[in-house]
């Protein structure tokens, strides 16, 4: 059995990085988007399927591959903390710690892909019995990937706790933002989507809405574009 320590993960998932993958890379995260995160070329399968391996790794050693400039050692990082707290077995001692790593290093979890990794199962899920006010306060960050964070959450929790943040961040100017919040909306559905719709269509980023509505029918569809268009 290999050691269950940051060094031996990362060394492994470097082992599996290919140049062509890195090229792929190269043009799928453009360079002025990366944050300074390394692509190394590992694909997000092989990352994940190795995460898998590394459940078990101490959550000391999960913030040292949080420190890792290279983005799919940080992918790795996020994805052992959601195989963490989605095993049966997990207490409620280990998902609150590994809930308190996710908030107190979003530092680190500083792209779209990090965040929809573990937002859902680490934040949304360990808050389906308790107080969601983190979440709003998450919506009301400067920081765009708490914010991201606070609403890819929700589709853990749907109706209110959906509509709630998106309504918070229904002027936010980042497409980013809107993309998820578009996705949360649809993932929510049902006659709570259709009253949001109706009270707030023609203020949602038309991205925001075209997300939401993609499970509807064409008329409907085309009644809310056109609401949007005004």
């Amino acid at each position: 059995m290999e050691p269950l320590t940051a060094e031996e993960f990362s060394k492994r998932l470097e082992g599996q990085a290919t140049a062509e993958n890195r090229r792929k890379y190269e043009g799928f995260f453009p360079p002025d988007k990366r944050n300074g995160d390394v692509f190394i070329g590992v694909r997000m399968g092989d990352t994940f399927a190795l995460a898998k391996k590394f459940k078990d790794l101490p959550l000391d050693e999960v913030e040292k591959l949080l420190e890792s400039p290279v983005h799919e050692i940080r992918v790795g990082a996020v994805s052992i903390m959601d195989f963490k707290v989605r095993d049966s077995k997990a207490p409620e001692s280990l998902k609150k710690d590994v809930y308190e790593l996710y908030l107190r290093r979003h530092d680190r979890i500083n792209y779209w892909d990090l965040v929809d990794r573990a937002a859902i199962n680490v934040v949304g899920a360990y808050l389906r019995n308790k107080p969601r006010t983190i979440l709003s306060e998450l919506a009301k960050s400067s920081d765009m990937w708490e914010r991201r964070t606070a609403i890819v959450a929700t589709i853990a929790l749907g109706a209110p706790d959906t509509f709630t943040i998106a309504e918070l961040l229904i002027d936010d100017k980042e497409d980013l933002i809107h993309k998820a919040t578009g996705w949360a909306l649809r993932s929510a559905g049902g006659p709570e989507l259709v009253a949001f719709l109706d009270k707030f269509a023609t203020r949602l980023p038309r991205v925001a809405l075209r997300y939401a509505i993609e499970k509807f029918d064409k008329d409907t569809r085309t009644k809310y574009l056109k609401a949007k268009a005004g």
